[in-house]
Parts: C-alpha cells; sequence; structure tokens
C-alpha cells in the first residue's frame, strides 16, 4: 500500500474555491452568509497552518504541561464557539461558563479515560495521540452543546407563555421546562446519531480516511475509527445534557421563576429567519 499523496499550495487553494462558490450562491440567494463563509475560510486555512506550526512544536517537547496548556487553549476557544452564533444569548460569562464548563465535564472525562484505558501511549499524555483525540471529541462536543443551548433559549422563548401557565398551576420549573430541555438535547445528539447512523454506508469518517490516504491498514483504520466514534458519542452525549441543564438553570432563579430577561437578542432578522416567525411584542 502507497504511503500519503502529496499536495501542492496550489492544489489546496484550489479546493478552496468552493468556499467562495457558497459565498456567491449566498449572496445570490440572499442568505446573508457570504462574509461568514469567507471568514470562515481564511480562519480554517490560518488557524490550521498556525496548529500545524504549534503542533510540530509541542510532538517535539512531549511535555505534560504543553500538553495541558494547548488543551486549555482550545477549550478557552470552543467556548467562544459555543456562545458566537447564539440568537438569543445567556449573559456572556455565564453562557461561555456552561459552554466551557460542559465541554471540559464532557470532553476531557472522555479523553482521559480513552489515553488511560485503551488507546494507552506511552506516556499517557502523549501528545501526538492526546490532542488530536481530544480535538476530535471536543469538536462535536462544541457542535452538540452549541445546538442544545441555542434551540433551549429559542424553545423557553416560544413556549414561555405555557411554561408560565404550568408554574402558575404549581409545577416546579424543571417540570415545566421538562419539554423544552427535551426537545433542545435530541437536537443537540442529532448530529452524531446521523455520523454514527451513516458511517460506513453513506460516509466513511475523517480518521479513518485521513489513516487510508496516509496509507495506514484498513483493518487497523477502520478499528480506530469505531473506537473514535464511540468516544465522541460518549462526549458529546455528556456535554449536551450538561449544557441543557446549566442553561436552564440560569434561566430560572430560587423562586422557580422563567427569568428570559437574561436573554439578549443578537439579531431579530436572524432569529425571525430561522425559526419562520417575527418576534413577538413583549408588550401585549
Amino acid at each position: 500500500m502507497g504511503g500519503p499523496i502529496p499536495l501542492e499550495t496550489w492544489e489546496v487553494a484550489a479546493a478552496g474555491g468552493l468556499v467562495v462558490l457558497n459565498a456567491i450562491l449566498s449572496f445570490r440567494f440572499r442568505l446573508g452568509q457570504e462574509t461568514a463563509w469567507l471568514i470562515a475560510g481564511a480562519r480554517t486555512a490560518a488557524q490550521l497552518s498556525l496548529m500545524g506550526l504549534v503542533l510540530h512544536f509541542i510532538f517535539g517537547q512531549e511535555q505534560l504541561w504543553l500538553t495541558a496548556l494547548a488543551a486549555t487553549i482550545m477549550l478557552a476557544f470552543a467556548g467562544r464557539e459555543v456562545m458566537a452564533r447564539q440568537a438569543r444569548r445567556l449573559p456572556w460569562w455565564q453562557g461561555y461558563g456552561i459552554g466551557v464548563g460542559a465541554m471540559l465535564f464532557a470532553s476531557f472525562t472522555v479523553t482521559i479515560l480513552a489515553l488511560n484505558t485503551v488507546v494507552r501511549p506511552d506516556p499517557w499524555y502523549a501528545p501526538w495521540v492526546a490532542l488530536p483525540l481530544l480535538g476530535m471529541i471536543m469538536g462535536n462536543t462544541m457542535t452538540g452543546t452549541a445546538l442544545a443551548l441555542n434551540t433551549l433559549t429559542e424553545t423557553l422563548y416560544r413556549d414561555r407563555r405555557a411554561i408560565e401557565a404550568r408554574l402558575a398551576l404549581g409545577h416546579s420549573f424543571t417540570d415545566a421546562a421538562r419539554p423544552a430541555m427535551r426537545h433542545a438535547m435530541r437536537t443537540g445528539l442529532m448530529p452524531i446519531i446521523n455520523a454514527m447512523s451513516a458511517a460506513g454506508v453513506v460516509s466513511l469518517p475523517g480518521m479513518m480516511t485521513g489513516q487510508i490516504l496516509a496509507g495506514a491498514d484498513v483493518g487497523t483504520a477502520t478499528r480506530y475509527q469505531i473506537l473514535i466514534m464511540f468516544l465522541i458519542a460518549g462526549g458529546t452525549g455528556l456535554g449536551v445534557i450538561a449544557a441543557a441543564f446549566g442553561g436552564s438553570r440560569l434561566l430560572s432563579d430560587n423562586r422557580d421563576r422563567l427569568r428570559l430577561d437574561r436573554l439578549s437578542l443578537l439579531d431579530d432578522k436572524s432569529v425571525a429567519q430561522s425559526t419562520g416567525n417575527t418576534r413577538e411584542d413583549d408588550t401585549r
């Protein structure tokens, strides 16, 4: 089996033309995402290039503190991304804390468990194993957490009158908000469930594809991919549940009241487009 296929810079840049195409289509259909597409594409190239240089240095040092520092920086940026595109945001430090806390609890727990029980590199914190593993788990947990929080705040706002009616009848906030929390959890878990269901039938996941392109044995690549999918599923599940419970806790108080006043609306127009409805007048 051959080794990895070399790629020239111009070939990678040519693939980036697809991102530009998406930006053009967004402009053509007035989706309002053309700038977001271009910025995301530029960030992808710049961030991955920089990360490649950083990882090259960290891999050569094999120091626990460097591995921990890199993991902490990844966590800090992931927490910011969770809150960056919420339609109805919690206060920044509280929302950021939920995102970071959920991913810290989920991603780090699953990664450390895997490093010490399944993968077992020597040393256990070997950066060339720990950081890629943490990145895959944290990236998917970030997506699930962001979806869960966004769905939770949107659903609580949409159903606020029904929730307040239940509260007036004597229900606890946990009971009144349970349908919204379940909806948020289902939404947050949907991407990983779809990915697991389609793996090997519709798609070849990224790690397996990368190993095969790099010349690894197909059987070994398959086993590693199954392991990674299960670890990602575990981390995403824990993160989504933690985010849903944390978000609902912040949107209530010790008197079991619904505290939507703690939310700030990011963009009326974008919310209306995403929900299909205009924002209701709170003064009614």
